[in-house]
């Protein structure tokens, strides 16, 4: 029987939150909104049409989620800080309230023995940024790094760990090249200048966080996804090739010193025309960790479309997978074969799962979520996790998505992450069975 001992005493036992799909409090205190803000107001955009409204109520409940954290038996509690709670322009005049909040929660986070994890960037890019040409224009790598000074310098007396971006090709493939996700950007040269001024925002985000504080632990979170090739056959496996660079090797490796991965896609030279000299030594940073964050499996064949990747998904629902409830391929041994793939990196010093998680259907019935699908995913994934300790990879946390039930972005509230039913009429917040599972491993 696996056990919590196995894992080490050092071992981060976590849940992953963030501001936009928790906190509410869209404009209260000073806070402007973000481009998150701005792109639901349209509900249309949104599944079954659901209004974000107050969220899971995060800015004003934090307390009692954060007890609840404490309540499972984990001993770490990672969130994101609201840049335009912090900066309601991007830029300019500083929101003491926002300042004042975010220190009461890390001040509940330490009451309740827990070691925060602070996120400075997930997605909820400032709206009047946006209106300047956004993660497109230059200028933000200046924009992001004055806003990482005023988080190390008000908040780093008592937060030591750092995630400076979350999932970067997500926001910016999502967001700046599918037009699926805020701020609802397309193209090609669209996506790359956005890809890049986000690599150098990774890189000279840690570097300030290092200048301000220097014993600062560092990290930041890729979003990844196991690739394998529909058979064989040497074009599908040239084609998983390229989707591997792009998913799992497109922004790691610059940060690492090895440039963009033009070794299978050639094409993506096409970046370079938006470097300034001495980029190639600004995009590199020694981070402390790196976040892995993986939800599911990609299976691809060749194709014609789309140019530059010449590469296709087979969609899970058609090759019978198994499947959550936003018809994503649920395979749990993915985890241990991404561990390996970047324990082949030197350069990284430790890997933690900064974000792992499933959404099922959730029936509350007599006050009790008997999530048991739940439960044995996070069961399979930990066991693949100690298997890759096991074979020497040096990886040391597992934080889960989510804490509570929140909004899942353009997917609203029908997706439930989370360890904690949320009835989003009441707000209240009943621990699920899989909740109750982890209390009982941990203790």
């Amino acid at each position: 029987m696996m056990k919590r001992e196995q894992f080490g005493a050092n071992f981060k036992w976590g849940v992953t939150i963030s501001a936009f799909q928790n906190e509410g409090a869209a404009s209260a205190d000073g806070k402007g909104p973000s481009i998150w803000d701005t792109f639901t107001e349209n509900i249309e955009q949104i599944k079954n049409n659901d209004r974000i409204g107050e969220a899971s109520q995060f800015y004003t409940r934090y307390e009692d989620d954060i007890a609840l954290a404490r309540q499972l038996g984990l001993n770490t509690f990672r969130f994101s800080i609201s840049w335009s709670r912090i900066l309601p322009f991007g830029i300019g005049k500083i929101n003491q309230s926002g300042i004042d909040y975010y220190n009461r929660v890390i001040d509940c986070c330490l009451s309740n023995g827990l070691m925060p994890f602070v996120t400075l960037y997930h997605w909820d890019l400032p709206q009047a940024l946006e209106d300047k040409g956004g993660w497109t224009n230059r200028d933000i790598v200046e924009w992001f790094t004055n806003y990482i000074e005023i988080c190390v310098t008000n908040f780093g007396k008592l937060v030591t760990n750092w995630i400076v971006m979350n999932e970067p090709m997500s926001f910016t493939g999502l967001g700046y090249f599918m037009g699926y996700h805020a701020p609802q950007r397309t193209g090609i040269n669209t996506f790359l200048k956005a890809a890049h001024h986000t690599v150098l925002c990774m890189a000279l985000g840690g570097a300030k966080i290092r200048e301000l504080q220097p014993h600062a632990n560092i990290g930041v979170a890729l979003s990844c996804s196991y690739i394998q090739p529909v058979n064989q056959s040497p074009k599908n496996r040239r084609a998983a090739k390229r989707i591997e660079a792009m998913l799992n090797r497109f922004y790691l490796e610059p940060l690492l010193g090895l440039g963009y991965p033009f070794d299978v896609m050639p094409a993506l030279s096409i970046i370079k025309s938006f470097f300034k000299d001495g980029d190639k030594q600004r995009m590199v940073f020694d981070f402390d960790f790196i976040g892995i964050q993986y939800y599911f499996r990609v299976v691809a064949k060749h194709s014609l479309t789309p140019p530059i990747l010449f590469a296709k998904e087979i969609e899970p629902t058609t090759r019978k997978a198994k499947l959550n409830s936003m018809d994503l391929d649920v395979y749990p041994k993915g985890l241990y074969k991404l561990l390996k793939f970047y324990s082949r990196y030197p350069q990284i010093k430790e890997l933690l799962i900064t974000e792992s998680g499933v959404c099922y259907p959730d029936y509350l019935v007599r006050d009790h979520v008997y999530d048991v699908r739940r439960t044995r995913y996070h069961q399979k994934m930990l066991k693949q996790v100690l298997k890759a300790q096991r074979k020497g990879i040096n990886i040391n946390g597992y934080f889960i998505w989510t804490l509570v039930d929140n909004f899942e972005w353009r997917e609203g509230f029908e997706p439930r992450f989370g360890l904690v039913h949320v009835d989003f009429e009441t707000q209240k917040r009943t621990i699920k069975h899989s909740g109750r599972w982890l209390n009982a491993f941990l203790k």
